[in-house]
């Protein structure tokens, strides 16, 4: 099947700021956009959003979908038809939207889910990791806890009673912590300390709890800056594993600042069973990757497609993962569209994981999708 009509275009995410949408045959691809961005991650676009929008609305129409039935070709197409080296220059949000959008294409025109067009034996669904308090850069409280993302987990074998699972506890959090107010993923915003929110979610039971410390974002002059102290690089491993073991934390996210690979995998070593992850680490790029396995500095990763654009390179990073057993959770960004490929790209790669935050329209778009898959398989 020939393209017919390829456009791009400006829209707003979650934050109502603006990203790229691109449609194929009207088949409708966007990207969203990260508030907590690592500076290891892949730039949003080439040169502006208006470059790219430019750029793909100028192309001359001389293709065929069929001819993309694998990333490889269709990397090699953008690279050829954009004059780049490598295709991550073409920008992490534009290239992730393209390439979204002709393989959405390429599943309409051969009567297919987007999962199947890469995957078509994939069947595993990934347990949802749901935020459901907010601190940090993601929060509009300036008393907000230092810690970004408080996180439910829950145990079931479904996922559609892990989303009821996840929808229960994040109404009853309401109540205990007294919040009427959201952040930017939907998440109740709060001013109570990190510890006293670990002790209400470690009352809760069918869940186990997450955090995502986003500890880069109050690292200053070699320092953990907390409301009420300031600890070294020694002081906030004993204090984030005395956490650990306090709470029993099941997923501990960036826990030091995105260089310090060496503090992880102390961590690592102290928690065997708790997943030691890594995200401004490892901005979803293989070199940060094999840098991680190398040291022995995590035990999981997030992956966040519009942190590295290529959904070729994710492919490999899936594959590295899987062969040095490190658990996978591909995941969402504070700036959301409704598109929901998201969930298609995690049963496509075989996520362990997908983090998707739990209330709003533009995150329960992805559990949505991912019922139906399930029912689908």
């Amino acid at each position: 099947m020939f393209i017919k009509e390829i456009k791009a275009r400006k829209i707003k995410d979650s934050r109502k700021e603006l990203t790229i949408e691109v449609s194929i045959n009207g088949i409708k691809a966007s990207s969203p956009s990260g508030k907590s961005t690592g500076k290891y991650e892949t730039h949003s676009y080439h040169k502006s959003i208006d470059w790219n929008i430019n750029a793909i609305n100028n192309l001359k129409i001389d293709f065929e979908l069929d001819n993309f039935n694998d990333l490889t070709k269709l990397e090699h197409f953008i690279k050829k038809k954009f004059k780049l080296k490598d295709a991550k220059q073409f920008g992490a949000n534009a290239l992730f939207a393209l390439e979204s959008a002709v393989l959405k294409a390429l599943a309409k025109s051969q009567n297919k889910q987007l999962w199947q067009v890469i995957n078509p034996t994939a069947k595993k669904i990934p347990i949802p990791v749901g935020n459901a308090i907010g601190g940090g850069l993601h929060s509009h409280n300036k008393d907000a806890p230092e810690f970004q993302e408080f996180l439910l987990i829950p145990k079931q074998s479904s996922i559609k009673q892990n989303v009821k699972t996840l929808n229960i506890i994040y109404k009853k959090l309401k109540t205990k912590i007294k919040s009427d107010s959201k952040n930017d993923e939907g998440a109740w915003q709060t001013s109570l300390p990190n510890e006293e929110i670990f002790f209400i979610l470690s009352k809760f039971k069918d869940i186990r709890i997450g955090v995502d410390v986003a500890s880069s974002s109050f690292y200053k002059n070699a320092e953990y800056v907390y409301k009420n102290k300031s600890l070294d690089t020694n002081a906030q491993i004993s204090y984030i594993n005395s956490l650990i073991k306090s709470y029993n934390l099941f997923y501990i996210e960036d826990p030091f600042q995105e260089n310090d690979f060496n503090s992880f995998s102390k961590l690592r070593n102290l928690n065997k069973n708790a997943l030691i992850t890594g995200d401004d680490l490892t901005a979803t790029h293989l070199s940060r990757l094999k840098k991680a396995i190398s040291l022995k500095a995590i035990s999981a990763i997030i992956i966040k497609p519009n942190q590295n654009g290529s959904l070729l390179e994710l492919k490999e990073i899936f594959d590295m993962c899987k062969k040095y057993k490190i658990k996978t959770i591909l995941s969402h960004r504070s700036g959301e569209t409704l598109d929901s490929a998201l969930a298609d790209y995690a049963v496509a790669f075989q996520a362990d994981f997908i983090k998707t935050g739990i209330s709003t329209k533009y995150r329960k778009a992805k559990l949505k999708r991912l019922i139906q898959i399930e029912k689908s398989l």
